[in-house]
């Protein structure tokens, strides 16, 4: 059959669809980008957040339009799919199935039957179909998460931490080396917390050292680092792997220790500046990145103030803030919502505004400084380039680097860009080629 595949939400899901594209690719089905075209659609949901249920349900309705044309098969997995499977069977008769995470094990079993009795190889064992760039893939080191923040869904919908197995990972990631990716991202729900259930112990390391003898990566990079499990020797451990970027990912949600116990986070704001610190003295040139919470039930002006004064200490690299977004069936849905939404949106735009002062600080201090750049796009009117530095995550999460260059490069390589002038988020140079 012609299948369409949508993949919405975080990396993490994007991996899974990766897996299931690959499923489908061994049962001889042909994938196909034009919704028109498809006799199935698949699509792998996120249910995280309302903007994100949201998000899944305005696609599920949008692409139920096309069974009145070629469409025959409407297939819906993922997040959503693991938390409101009865819901979405009884309210949109339109999906044909619904697949939930916990039924991932008999996926080809059910693909099978539902289209046209292709066999498919199990999930998980057939070659991954990378979809993003073809330098860049994700390693999803585990699945789940224990750590039960009092606003997250996550093991609700995913369970506890299963670690994935140090050898099969290796595996993976031997293969994905030889098809050309060069840039490695290790992502979980808490990679930190790698190793735990399945080693006894944290196994980061570890695996980031079987890694880095594996020909071809010329970047490894770890996103969602909790800080209370980045201890001295993970630190002064990737200091002596060249290829494990110096890019600290650490979500603190607040900094006010009040809030961090409301929302059952470990550890202390003193303990993450003294991590900061170490993580400082360790690196020339660490990127640091972390996520915030705003209008968390009781969050109060002064905590609010507190936040923001961490953020004016620290100068984050790079920061993410969301408002707090109430979800079903987790403890905090049960505190008094304390804080209105217009003061919620207030809060973020401060934060917001300024973080982007403190990014055009950093951006600055790059200025007349060299950058290791991987080549990703060219602009076919300019003929410039885009491209990211090591501190830059994939998939736009971060800034780009814009560079002219005086000779033709090849997407996916690697050059050195002199910087000239900074925007708080970009940067603009020149390639020195």
């Amino acid at each position: 059959m012609k299948i369409g595949f949508i993949s919405l939400g975080c990396s993490k899901n994007l991996v899974d669809s990766e897996k299931m594209m690959g499923m489908l690719k061994s049962g001889h089905h042909e994938l196909v980008k034009d919704a028109q075209e498809a006799e199935a659609i698949i699509i792998n949901t996120c249910g995280f957040i309302n903007s994100a249920k949201e998000e899944a349900i305005n696609t599920i309705f949008k692409m139920a339009e096309y069974k009145k044309q070629n469409c025959k098969k409407l297939i819906v997995v993922g997040c959503l799919a693991q938390r409101y499977k009865e819901t979405l069977e009884a309210e949109i008769p339109e999906i044909d199935a619904v697949i939930s995470i916990r039924e991932y094990p008999h996926l080809h079993e059910i693909l099978h039957s539902l289209l046209d009795g292709k066999e498919l190889v199990s999930y998980g064992k057939s070659e991954r179909m990378v979809s993003s760039k073809p330098w860049t893939a994700y390693l999803k080191i585990a699945e789940g998460c224990s750590n039960r923040c009092t606003y997250c869904a996550i093991p609700l919908i995913r369970g506890d931490n299963v670690t994935f197995p140090m050898e099969q990972l290796v595996q993976e990631a031997k293969e994905l080396a030889q098809r050309g990716v060069k840039e490695l991202v290790l992502i979980a729900q808490d990679t930190t917390k790698y190793g735990v259930d399945l080693y006894g112990k944290r196994s980061l390391l570890e695996l980031l050292q079987k890694l880095h003898e594996i020909d071809g990566f010329h970047w490894i990079r770890i996103l969602y680092m909790y800080p209370d499990e980045i201890d001295e020797d993970l630190i002064e451990g990737m200091a002596k792997l060249p290829k494990v970027l110096p890019y600290f990912d650490i979500p603190m949600q607040h900094a006010n220790n009040r809030m961090l116990a409301a929302m059952n986070r470990r550890g202390t704001k003193e303990e993450v500046l003294a991590l900061i610190k170490k993580i400082r003295k360790t690196y020339a040139d660490p990127t640091l990145r972390t996520t915030f919470i705003v209008g968390f039930p009781s969050e109060t002006q002064e905590d609010f103030d507190e936040l923001m004064q961490f953020v004016e200490d620290v100068h984050w690299d790079r920061m993410g803030a969301f408002t707090y977004s109430p979800e079903e069936d987790t403890p905090a849905f049960d505190m008094e919502q304390s804080v209105a939404e217009e003061e919620k949106q207030r809060r973020l735009a401060i934060l917001m505004q300024r973080q982007e002062e403190i990014s055009l600080a950093n951006q600055q201090k790059r200025i007349g400084t060299v950058m290791e750049v991987l080549v990703e796009a060219q602009d076919g009117l300019t003929g410039k380039y885009r491209g990211r530095g090591a501190n830059s995550a994939p998939d736009e999460v971060d800034g780009m680097v814009i560079f002219t260059s005086k000779q033709p490069l090849a997407l996916g390589s690697f050059v050195q860009v002199k910087i000239t002038e900074a925007l708080p988020h970009d940067v603009i140079g020149e390639a020195l080629c």
